[in-house]
């Protein structure tokens, strides 16, 4: 994730010069810069997005290959299935 920068001495300043202690000010500029970590930024998700989008594609592109593979077993076993049969008519 992208860490966007917060100018702290900035924010403390505006705080003061709005009323609140510099103590106060301070501690509160550098309890958003803390918690300013923990965010994602938009082109965070939009990335997570992309990935999950080109996850989805190769699930459904393996789902496509799996439906094609239990089609051709299918086949396989019924020609399978149908030359025991002939065989086992010709035999009795």
């Amino acid at each position: 994730m992208n860490t966007s920068t917060f100018d702290t001495l900035t924010a403390a300043h505006t705080l003061e010069a709005a009323g609140i202690e510099r103590d106060q000010a301070e501690a509160i500029a550098h309890a958003i810069r803390n918690g300013q970590g923990d965010l994602a930024t938009k082109a965070d998700i939009t990335a997570v997005r992309a990935e999950i989008a080109a996850v989805r594609a190769e699930i459904a592109a393996f789902a496509s290959r799996v439906n094609t593979l239990q089609w051709v077993v299918g086949i396989q076993s019924t020609i399978t299935l149908a030359t025991f049969a002939i065989v086992a008519a010709k035999l009795l």
